[in-house]
């Protein structure tokens, strides 16, 4: 388990006075169907934040990559079908280790996540054509290939496209290391 996992589950108990198995339990006896079902659920019945329901709703149905042994199935499943947008993954990811040693590589279900202190960036084969890159660099006005997710509960603040390697230049390589740079 990843080191801001870990944290989140420590203030989960903190902040509510319930332990992750707990609210596991409480989500079980509902038998939802659909994650966002989870997360209306607690977002609404329990007033939790858009983070405690998601961590809960992925513990309990087991889909989140803490709950997955083998890391590289997660990859291989999120590219099923979109292998040729696999090329620009590698080659961010041979990039983003230069910007220093603090830096925590997590595959999840649908993305990887890159974090510093914090998540600074995602990367994901959003659709058969497109791969983006998610940046919180919130107060960051848009610009050049940089835009902004308007999109309430977002987990960030801007999104780059690509469709090709040749789409990953200095400008998008900036942005992914100011955002490295503010998560320290």
């Amino acid at each position: 388990m990843d080191k801001a996992t870990q944290t989140m589950i420590e203030n989960l108990y903190k902040n509510t006075g319930k332990t992750l198995e707990q609210w596991i339990d409480t989500v079980k006896k509902e038998n939802f169907l659909k994650h966002g079902e989870v997360m209306k659920f607690l977002k609404e019945q329990h007033l939790l934040t858009h983070g405690f329901a998601n961590l809960i709703a992925l513990k309990a149905k087991g889909s989140d990559a803490g709950s997955v042994e083998n890391q590289d199935e997660l990859m291989t499943k999120q590219y099923q079908g979109k292998e040729h947008l696999k090329p620009l993954y590698h080659s961010l990811i041979g990039e983003i280790p230069k910007f220093g040693k603090e830096l925590e590589i997590a595959p999840k279900n649908a993305y990887v996540s890159l974090r510093r202190k914090k998540q600074f960036a995602i990367l994901q084969p959003a659709t058969k054509t497109r791969f983006e890159i998610g940046i919180n660099l919130k107060g960051q006005p848009a610009e050049g290939k940089l835009e902004a997710i308007t999109s309430a509960n977002a987990m960030c603040s801007h999104k780059i496209n690509l469709t090709d390697v040749k789409d990953i230049d200095t400008e998008v390589i900036g942005w992914l290391k100011l955002a490295y740079d503010n998560a320290g």
